[in-house]
C-alpha cells in the first residue's frame, strides 16, 4: 500500500518494504472497526506491536508531544518507563474513556495477574476530534468496537477513510489512516521503520505533496481555513534503540509535518509515539539486571532520514486512499484525488 506507481507520487529515496506499512516490521498488526452511517462517520484502529502477549513482553518506547492540544491516555506512563504494555489503540475525541475502558476489559481477559498479584495496566489510547463529519456527541463508539478491531488485525489492512480515520479531515481534504515503511542497512543486515499516522490537521493553503504546493491551486477554488486538528503518528522498527534513542527519532517526525505544509496551529494535536520490537522487557524476570542492544549514536542519522520519508508518505497516503465523504450537517470533505487529475 502507501502511495503506488499509480498514484504518480514518489517520496523520497530510500528504499520501500515489501508492503510499504508499518507491518513490514515483523511481528505487527493493525485492524479496523468503522461505523459509516450518515451523520456517523468514525471508528476504531488498533495497533499490535507484536502477536504475544503485549503486558507479559512489553516493547521499549517513547514519544513526542510535538503540540499538546490533545486528549490521549498513557503517555505519561510510557515516558517514566520507556515501555509500551497494550495494543495501541486510536479513536475519536470523545470516545477515549470508552475506548480505555474497552482495551482495559481485553487487557484483563488476557492476564488474570493485573490488579491482583501485580500492579495495574497501562492502556494506550489516542485520538483526534473528527466531529466536522463524525456526530461525535453521540458516542458512537463502543467498547465492543475496540475488541473487534484488535481481532481483526492483520499484516495487510486498509488506508484512507476507514477505521478511526472514518471522519477525519487532513488539509481541508479527505484524511484518515496512512501507512508506509521504509528499509536501511546496518553492519550489512536490512532493518525496517515503519510508519502510521491518523491524519487530521493542516490548512488546505500550505498542502504541500513531495515540494509542489498544490494547496495553492486548490486554495484558489475552496475556501482554506486555520491549521487545525490534531495528527496521531507511530513509529515502528526492528532496530535495537534506547527509549532514548526512539525520543529521538519521535521528534524527527515534525521534520514530516513540515514538509507536507504544516506550521503546527495552535488548535493542533500533534503526537508521535515510537516504538521498537528489537528490545522487550519482560514484566517478570530472574534476574535483576537485563541486557539491551541499542544502535552507534553515529549512525542513526540513517534512522533519522527514513522516519521522515516514511511519515511524510503515510500522511500523503492517507489523503490518497481516502474517498470523498458526506457527514454531518450534510457536509462533504472532498478526496485529494479529485485534485490530482
Amino acid at each position: 500500500m502507501g502511495l503506488n506507481k499509480d498514484s504518480g507520487i514518489n517520496i523520497g529515496k530510500i528504499k520501500k518494504g515489501k508492503r510499504n506499512l508499518i507491518t513490514d516490521v515483523e511481528g505487527i498488526k493493525v485492524g479496523h472497526v468503522t461505523l459509516s452511517d450518515g451523520g456517523i462517520k468514525t471508528g476504531v484502529t488498533a495497533i499490535l506491536p507484536h502477536e504475544g502477549n503485549m503486558f507479559k513482553e512489553k516493547v521499549m518506547a517513547s514519544s513526542c508531544v510535538i503540540n499538546g492540544f490533545g486528549k490521549s491516555v498513557g503517555i505519561i506512563q510510557v515516558e517514566e518507563l520507556g515501555s509500551i504494555e497494550t495494543p495501541i489503540i486510536m479513536t475519536n475525541t470523545l470516545s477515549v474513556g470508552t475506548a480505555a475502558e474497552g482495551l482495559i476489559r481485553y487487557m484483563l481477559d488476557q492476564n488474570d495477574d493485573i490488579g491482583t498479584t501485580t500492579g495495574t495496566v497501562n492502556c494506550v489510547v489516542t485520538e483526534c476530534n473528527d466531529g466536522r463529519l463524525n456526530d461525535i456527541r453521540g458516542l458512537h463508539v463502543k467498547e465492543e468496537h475496540v475488541l473487534k478491531a484488535i481481532e481483526n488485525a492483520d499484516v495487510s489492512f486498509e488506508e484512507g477513510a476507514v477505521g478511526s480515520g472514518t471522519g477525519m479531515v487532513c488539509f481541508g481534504l479527505k484524511g484518515g489512516i496512512g501507512s508506509s515503511s521504509r528499509i536501511i542497512e546496518l553492519d550489512n543486515k536490512e532493518y525496517t521503520i515503519g510508519a502510521l499516522v491518523m491524519s487530521n490537521f493542516g490548512s488546505k493553503r500550505y498542502l504541500t505533496i513531495n515540494g509542489d504546493k498544490i494547496g495553492e491551486r486548490i486554495a484558489e477554488a475552496e475556501k482554506s481555513e486555520k491549521d487545525q486538528g490534531s495528527i496521531i503518528i507511530i513509529v515502528a522498527t526492528d532496530i535495537p534503540l534506547s527509549e532514548r534513542q526512539l525520543k529521538r527519532i519521535s521528534k524527527r517526525a515534525v521534520v514530516a509535518l513540515g514538509r507536507t505544509g504544516s506550521y503546527l496551529g495552535n488548535g493542533s494535536g500533534d503526537i508521535c509515539i515510537s516504538f521498537t520490537t528489537a528490545n522487550k522487557i519482560k514484566h517478570y524476570s530472574d534476574t535483576k539486571i537485563i541486557n539491551m542492544k541499542m544502535i552507534y549514536e553515529d549512525a542513526i542519522d540513517e534512522v533519522f532520514k527514513a522516519v521522515a520519508e516514511a511519515v511524510e508518505e503515510s500522511i500523503i497516503s492517507s489523503m490518497y486512499h481516502a474517498e470523498t465523504a458526506t457527514g454531518i450537517n450534510n457536509t462533504t470533505i472532498r478526496s485529494l484525488r479529485e485534485y490530482l487529475k
